[in-house]
């Protein structure tokens, strides 16, 4: 039988063990309640920017091509978003936060090395995600428009071109995710900290908004070309597997070797980023201080 120190000991273990998992579980609410408010409040935005990103199109034709499509196409294709971005953002901030304390109980490596590393597999993770952007992607693309009415019918149809057709277009994500999550969890504490000292709620919603902000606009102009090659790949239904080099190259041909014409919708991608990722950031720390 244990005494009764061993059985003080166990508790204690038993308690920890349970305040671990609790906490681990406020990070995936957190991430999930973010992306959700988000979503909602960016997703016509982020509808012209994707035009711009497919069709090498100017703001002012993006804007009218919505307003032909009617009132009643422009939440249209929001449910893949919605459950991606949920997922997503839960499994970024869930998974490196859990990725990050598994490496520091089990390694030796420096704080710095570990938290990268637990960004990449939290990235690489929400790869699995993939079904839901291309989808989004189909469904935002006006040339769809009469092939799918609904989120479940463009499932349907990829499921007839077999399990790669959902995963078009994983490898741009690939290269995105990994290094943009270490960049994000990286700079985002030393951004804070040159900011103001924040005395209040309100203060710290500010400069959490503004940490978010930065680096999601930062972050979004620096990877803009590999989401234009994804957008080019999810938008093709059947046919060829192309490679993420030969598609780059097939664009920038098509743009006249231009890098103003590549980056078209950057300007709008980077303001739609600040908003984003700064209703992400202030929203996740916000409920994170809340429970």
């Amino acid at each position: 039988m244990m005494d009764s120190e061993d059985l003080v000991i166990s508790s204690k273990q038993d308690i920890a063990h349970h305040l671990v998992k609790v906490n681990s579980g406020k990070h995936y609410f957190c991430g999930y309640c973010a992306a959700f408010t988000n979503i909602a409040i960016t997703f016509p935005i982020q509808k012209v920017l994707f035009r711009q990103q497919l069709y090498g199109v100017r703001l002012r034709e993006a804007v009218c091509q919505l307003q032909r499509d009617g009132i009643r196409n422009l939440y249209r294709g929001l449910l893949p978003p919605l459950m991606q971005k949920t997922t997503t953002l839960a499994l970024m901030f869930g998974l490196y936060e859990d990725f990050s304390s598994l490496l520091q109980r089990h390694t030796n490596a420096p704080e710095l090395v570990t938290c990268s590393v637990a960004a990449v597999l939290a990235g690489t993770s929400e790869a699995l995600l993939t079904p839901f952007e291309r989808v989004q992607t189909l469904l935002q693309d006006h040339k769809h428009h009469d092939r799918f009415t609904n989120t479940y019918q463009a499932f349907k149809v990829l499921k007839d071109y077999g399990i790669k057709e959902y995963y078009r277009g994983l490898v741009p994500i690939l290269i995105r995710n990994g290094p943009s999550n270490v960049l994000f969890f990286g700079l985002r504490g030393p951004i804070k900290q040159c900011l103001p000292e924040a005395t209040s709620y309100s203060a710290h919603l500010v400069n959490d908004f503004i940490c978010g902000g930065l680096l999601g606009a930062m972050l979004g102009f620096l990877f803009f070309p590999i989401n234009v090659v994804k957008a080019r790949m999810q938008s093709q239904i059947g046919g060829e597997f192309q490679s993420f080099p030969k598609v780059f190259m097939k664009i920038w041909l098509e743009r006249d070797r231009k890098l103003t014409h590549l980056f078209r919708g950057a300007h709008l991608n980077y303001h739609r980023s600040v908003i984003s990722w700064g209703i992400i950031n202030a929203t996740y720390e916000f409920l994170l201080k809340l429970l």
